[in-house]
């Protein structure tokens, strides 16, 4: 694929995030709904295992370590969501996945970045961090946020390596998507079992459809870090930020005041950078 394709596959990557994240954010059960999400990636990945190619041996470690990246990511991001409000933890838990991705891949794997590339995950980081200034959240909403923002960066800066370690795209995330599927499936049956029938009468469908939309989403994500550097990939997948501020505006009757303009001319900044020197 080209550069330009393969970075509008992050694009549709940071459109399909905000939109799982609040179905998650409105559910009446954050944890079921994290759980559903899950058990379609485990249908979808058990359903593409006998057509995919199996990642490379030295691949599996580093699937072992995104798994438990995205594990801590799911328990951090639904205690962020039960104590903070979206505009506020969505915007810092994005906004910091750049910076700390790019420093883990340029002392990590020597990923050699230019200063213009630098400059861009600073404009975008920048700016997604900003729409969370002013939102008047609370410091233990503010902690959770940043530490779910570092889960960001773990799995994204592993999943990333992992990708390329294993030789194939769809193999890797279709045993990704198999592995975090029976762990948040067991946590439900194994915890939430009375549960889950009222859960699946009211919420079913939104599961569903919030679990295809995820998958696909970071499906385009994997597909692009296969390729791209890690760094300026992870801070194009935190425009997601804007599309959370539209539909905050569009949807929830959000303001779209100055501080936001400003954040979002900041993301568009770097995004422009980025696309000048790919």
């Amino acid at each position: 694929m080209s550069a330009a394709l393969l970075y509008g596959l992050v694009i549709l990557s940071a459109i399909a995030h905000p939109i799982w994240n609040a179905m998650v954010k409105s559910s009446g059960d954050r944890a079921l709904s994290m759980a559903a999400i899950r058990a379609v990636g485990l249908v979808l990945g058990l359903c593409a295992l006998p057509f995919v190619d199996w990642p490379a041996g030295a691949s599996w470690k580093w699937l072992a370590l995104t798994t438990v990246a995205h594990f801590s990511y799911y328990a951090l991001l639904i205690r962020s969501y039960d104590i903070g409000d979206m505009s506020v933890v969505y915007p810092l838990a994005r906004g910091l996945a750049p910076v700390l991705t790019t420093i883990a891949a340029f002392f990590v794997i020597d990923e050699a970045l230019s200063l213009g590339q630098m400059m861009a995950v600073g404009l975008i980081s920048l700016g997604v961090t900003t729409l969370s200034l002013g939102a008047g959240g609370r410091p233990q909403a503010v902690a959770f946020a940043l530490a779910t923002g570092v889960a960001v960066a773990s799995y994204s800066f592993v999943g990333g390596v992992g990708v390329r370690a294993a030789g194939t795209v769809l193999g890797f995330q279709a045993w990704l998507e198999v592995v975090t599927g029976l762990g948040m499936v067991g946590y439900a049956v194994v915890f939430r079992c009375n549960d889950l029938l009222p859960y699946a009468r009211r919420h079913g469908r939104m599961g569903i459809l919030a679990g295809i939309i995820s998958v696909l989403g970071f499906l385009a994500f994997l597909t692009a870090a296969r390729s791209l550097p890690l760094g300026p990939v992870t801070a194009l997948r935190e425009t997601s930020v804007i599309f959370g501020a539209l539909i905050g505006t569009l949807v929830l009757k959000e303001g779209f005041g100055l501080r936001r303009i400003a954040a979002s001319t900041s993301v568009v900044s770097g995004i422009a950078l980025l696309a000048a020197l790919r």
